[in-house]
């Protein structure tokens, strides 16, 4: 089986350092709605909510960037 990065054709030089933090925020996003499910704390719900709009605005970011650049070298 080919790991993470071999799998990712897309990956760039710029993106390359971003790859990790988004995978951690998804997992985080991944937590907060479990222990929301579990708990009903609205806490959890608000803290993924927060985490996904970082992460659409990372990703987005992301873009700018390479669209500055010749494909994000």
């Amino acid at each position: 089986m080919k790991n993470i990065s071999e799998r990712r054709t897309w990956n760039t030089p710029l993106r390359e350092p971003w790859n990790p933090v988004i995978k951690h925020c998804l997992n985080a996003i991944d937590n907060h709605i479990a222990l929301f499910i579990e708990t009903g704390d609205p806490w959890h719900f608000c803290q993924a909510e927060k985490l996904r709009v970082y992460v659409a605005d990372l990703k987005n970011w992301i873009i700018e960037q390479e669209g500055k650049t010749k494909n994000g070298i």
